[in-house]
């Protein structure tokens, strides 16, 4: 079974064509620029070299065209007729309360996603146009898969807010956690990698990237996160500030004589470790700023490893005790001297990183020693394949 796995942003669409069977990858791109002039498809044929076409693309629809197009193109496409895709997974960032897994997409479906767009406005607007645009090309089975399922499993102790329960009631404000797809694969392939028992084991997983999350993973079980209601509640990130006292949204709105959507704006957009730094959100820029002696920008490196240090602490409080830690994204996964400067401010925790293994990018592999209680395991995390394994559970 061919699965085509699709994320949608809202000028952007990022594509795989999955061999179900073998797992391989097939076709890997991406859209950049729909509805913006300039804009590009790239794509990348399984031993093929990259191709990268120029052309307008006024909207998802006809980006997806031109996915579809590049799939069965004579000169380099992977497959000979539409045909021979079987099933689509869509990645959707929110579905509230209503979604605890991946669901086959129908009209009832769609409304409740659709129904959850206020909770994700610069997401789930996208997520549903890249359903509806496949929708109108290609009539195969349809899966949706949430950012937010994995999560549902937290106890209402962890994601419920501080606020009058009648918020909770009337507009379902609680915590909802992202990168839930992220999160259950790397803690699946930790498990494996480590030899634990999927029904006793404590696993927190450090997804570290421009957007950062971490999590609680109990027997293979989300119990806590650090993104909330939205995506901006947690870690410091690329451009988003994470965790702050409330009174600072009335108090910068007072003090610069902007609007509380500007405020968040700010939050979301200029913040973070690039608001710190005044440098870059790219972390690659700011170790190169930081060994130049530019002082912001290893002052926004040092609050973002503090930070981390301090939801794993938390986290190894949740779930009383931890078998191992796991990083996994850009900066998780390629960043040996974060992982280590993390790890030093856990030492308490008798692990001890294995320098040359540490220095390991991008691939699976145990990093700390192996007498060390903890075990440290950097996982590169794989979405879409994830995505392609969900859809094809529920279509077959």
């Amino acid at each position: 079974m061919n699965v085509l796995v699709i994320n949608c942003g809202s000028s952007s669409l990022k594509y795989q064509l999955i061999d179900s069977i073998t797992e391989n990858v097939l076709a890997v791109g991406l859209c950049e620029r729909i509805g913006i002039d300039g804009s590009t498809l790239k794509y990348t044929p399984q031993g093929g070299e990259k191709i990268q076409v120029v052309s307008p693309m006024p909207n998802h629809e006809v980006a997806i065209k031109m996915v579809l197009d590049a799939l069965v193109n004579e000169e380099y496409g992977v497959i000979k007729s539409l045909d021979e895709i079987n099933a689509v997974g869509h990645r959707v960032v929110h579905g509230g309360e209503k979604f605890a897994s991946s669901v086959v997409i129908t009209d009832e479906v769609m409304k409740a996603i659709e129904e959850c767009n206020e909770l994700a406005p610069l997401h789930n607007p996208a997520n549903l146009i890249g359903i509806n645009a496949c929708k109108a090309l290609i009539d195969v089975p349809m899966v949706a898969v949430f950012d937010t399922a994995f999560h549902q499993t937290m106890p209402a102790e962890a994601y419920m807010y501080g606020l009058p329960y009648e918020y909770y009631e009337k507009h379902k404000i609680r915590r909802y956690g992202f990168h839930g797809t992220s999160h259950s694969y790397v803690s699946k392939r930790a498990m494996d990698i480590a030899g634990l028992d999927p029904n006793n084991s404590k696993i927190i997983v450090c997804h570290l990237g421009n957007g950062a999350s971490v999590s609680a993973v109990l027997n293979g079980k989300s119990i806590d996160t650090s993104m909330g209601l939205t995506p901006l509640e947690g870690l410091i990130m690329g451009t988003r500030s994470g965790d702050l006292d409330p009174a600072i949204v009335d108090f910068i709105a007072n003090k610069e004589n902007i609007s509380v959507d500007e405020v968040n704006t700010v939050l979301n957009k200029k913040s973070g470790v690039a608001g710190i730094s005044g440098v870059s959100s790219d972390f690659r820029d700011l170790d190169n700023a930081a060994d130049e002696g530019h002082e912001r920008a290893q002052l926004a490196l040092d609050m973002f490893n503090y930070r981390v240090v301090k939801y794993i602490g938390a986290y190894i409080g949740a779930l009383g005790g931890v078998d191992a830690i796991v990083f996994t994204a850009g900066v998780g996964e390629n960043n040996g001297i974060m992982r280590k400067q993390v790890m030093s401010r856990l030492a308490f925790l008798d692990v001890t990183m294995d320098d040359e293994k540490n220095k390991v990018r991008g691939e699976e592999m145990i990093v700390s020693t192996p007498d060390s209680k903890v075990k440290v395991i950097v996982v590169p995390t794989n979405e879409e394949l994830a995505i392609a394994r969900e859809t094809v559970a529920l279509v077959k």
